[in-house]
């Protein structure tokens, strides 16, 4: 199954940039009709990772995704699918 990977250590102090990773990892799950995007925003402070959920929880983001999977053994990364 394909997969799309959007690992945030390079960019962890650019919101800006961190959002347009996100959203163009989510046009392209949607667009090739991927159902799993894997997130990885690193353990570090858990700012990321709460930057992240933030970002899922928006409106016009959550509408878009069917769920959400944290790695039950590496919690700096999570799982988002889609239902196509």
């Amino acid at each position: 199954m394909a997969r799309i990977k959007v690992d945030l250590h390079n960019i962890y102090n650019n919101s800006k940039a961190i959002d347009k990773a996100l959203l163009q990892a989510f046009e392209d799950a949607i667009d090739k009709r991927i159902k799993e995007v894997e997130i990885i925003p690193g353990k570090g402070s858990g700012q990321l990772r709460k930057k992240v959920e933030r970002f899922l929880q928006l409106p016009q983001i959550k509408s878009l995704y069917h769920r959400i999977e944290n790695d039950s053994k590496n919690f700096g990364r999570l799982f988002v699918y889609f239902k196509f």
